[in-house]
């Protein structure tokens, strides 16, 4: 979910100066240091985060016969097809979800793209390429490989990593972009990226016991050849995240837990929408080479606990002659919108930040009230929901139609969550539905909405609307990137917030199907010995 547009970044930055990637000297200590010893004899949880991974496409392809490796996983594990992810529904939220266990609230991740109070700027993690450029590639870089793990995550929630440290337990990360640990490590960037943009040739940085970013840190340097190179995406790919797992099963150095990204399918979705099939095929056979490793499937599973999930489902995208781009400068023309790369002054009244199909929209004007911009966008029809905090409430308009539902916490309304909540007006605004008798809640194509909306309304300082998208239409400021007749996530809606999660070598379960209840479902596989 766009965690590549770093690499990509990076690889433009590479081009224009005319360099090529040098030799780095690697950590040597994380393969020496990173085998379990608590828990020698204890399975390991290796855990693969496939990117844009979806349930209809391993469906059909088990029905066809051409996903062998996950019809046996599917078969001998527990398969679920409706896990919740966070919101928005982009990897960095998402990533920052499942280490943290929380929702954007208390992790302080708001997406993809965000507009910081306390440094007056946007801060961009890597969306688009003009996007990028307009906004400065020196501060984008800046933020996501130095200010994302190093501050802008919230320092006071425990990462699993750091979690697993205080038990004792190894931890390992793989191409994973959301990696705070407790132990020490270093970046190193490429002479020709320090010659051209103000990073230092090496960062400092905390992470897991293995530490495995593509060409920016490679522990194993010395011992095995992985592609980390220009035409290999700077190791940002599932070749890479393989190889190294791959390594540490045949060397007997795998820690008791690994987190191992898997980025490549995301790509060929965006391009040709969710109803492509070859992402997954070649995934099939990425992890059917996996399993062997351990002599076969069956030991593979007695050895190992091997969890899979997405991270986001994709909504498929109509083509540019249905208008599936919502230009958002457009339905705001009666305002003065932030053009990318310029800073606010008195001027300005609203600053957009485009998730895809969400957005935050910024308002800078006190004259203007939120209610007003709200209306602004909820004029055309093709937006979905926009919701603002105001004061204890929250409220959300609903496109097109301007019906309104407000809600706060702590009620007699209880969700399947064990979540309580007051609910008042329009309930279908939200797809909600009231069991008035015992006052239970239910969510519709909505998953753990009210949760999950107050989460990314929550996340961070300022005057803004949470805006998304019907499925088959994706948001856009000026140089947004955008996919028309392709696929996009961002939003609310159970087609882009629905993943899979296959789990097998244990009976456990998680407590609620949610990526924020996986961290402390893994905390307890991994201590209750």
């Amino acid at each position: 979910m766009r965690k590549i547009t770093i690499w990509s970044l990076l690889i433009m930055f590479m081009l224009t100066s005319g360099c090529r990637k040098e030799e780095v000297k690697p950590d040597e200590q994380d393969v020496v240091q990173v085998k379990s010893i608590k828990r020698e004899d204890s399975k390991k949880v290796i855990f693969f985060m496939v990117d844009s991974l979806m349930s209809q496409a391993i469906d059909d392809g088990i029905k066809q016969n051409k996903l062998p490796a996950f019809q046996y996983l599917t078969e001998h594990g527990m398969y679920y097809k409706d896990m919740v992810s966070s919101f928005p529904t982009m990897s960095v939220t998402i990533d920052s979800s499942l280490i943290t266990g929380t929702y954007p609230n208390r992790h302080h991740v708001p997406g993809l793209i965000w507009y910081s109070a306390d440094k007056k700027k946007v801060i961009n993690y890597g969306t688009g390429p003009m996007e990028i450029w307009k906004q400065g590639g020196n501060e984008v870089l800046q933020d996501a490989l130095i200010n994302l793990n190093g501050n802008h995550l919230n320092p006071q929630i425990p990462t699993i990593y750091e979690d697993l440290a205080k038990h004792g337990l190894k931890s390992g990360s793989i191409n994973g972009l959301i990696y705070r640990g407790a132990a020490n490590h270093r970046l190193t960037m490429p002479d020709w990226l320090t010659g051209i943009t103000s990073l230092p040739k090496e960062v400092q940085v905390k992470g897991p016991d293995f530490f495995a970013l593509g060409s920016l840190a490679n522990p194993l340097e010395t011992v095995k050849e992985l592609p980390d190179g220009l035409t290999k995406r700077l190791g940002l790919s599932n070749e890479y995240s393989m190889k190294a797992v791959k390594y540490l099963i045949k060397e007997n150095k795998l820690p008791d837990f690994l987190f191992v990204y898997l980025p490549d399918l995301d790509q060929k979705l965006h391009k040709k929408g969710p109803q492509e099939r070859s992402g997954v095929e070649e995934l099939d056979k990425q992890l059917g080479s996996l399993l062997p490793q351990f002599g076969s499937p069956q030991e593979a599973l007695r050895k190992n606990i091997f969890i899979i999930a997405g991270d986001s489902g994709m909504t498929s995208l109509y083509s540019a002659q249905n208008n599936s781009v919502v230009d958002l400068p457009s339905l705001l023309k009666e305002y003065s919108v932030l053009k990318q790369g310029k800073s606010v002054t008195d001027e300005t009244d609203i600053v957009l930040a485009v998730n895809e199909t969400m957005a935050y929209v910024y308002n800078f004007n006190k004259e203007n009230s939120l209610r007003d911009v709200a209306h602004a966008l909820t004029s055309d029809p093709r937006i979905d929901i926009v919701s603002w905090k105001e004061n204890e409430w929250i409220h959300a308009l609903q496109g097109e139609t301007n019906k309104e539902v407000k809600y706060t916490s702590n009620g007699s309304m209880v969700d399947r969550y064990q979540q309580k909540w007051t609910v008042e007006q329009d309930l279908d605004v939200l797809d909600l539905k009231l069991n008035t008798k015992n006052q239970k809640l239910s969510y519709g194509k909505y998953p753990d909405v009210l949760q999950r909306l107050s989460g990314a309304l929550h996340s961070h300082s300022g005057e803004f609307l949470v805006v998304t998208a019907k499925p088959g239409y994706e948001l856009a400021d000026r140089s947004s990137p955008t996919h028309e007749g392709g696929g996009g996530h961002g939003s609310l809606h159970e087609k882009e917030s629905l993943v899979p999660l296959i789990i097998c070598g244990t009976n456990e379960k998680p407590q609620f199907l949610r990526i924020i209840d996986i961290k402390p479902y893994l905390l307890k596989l991994l201590t209750k010995d």
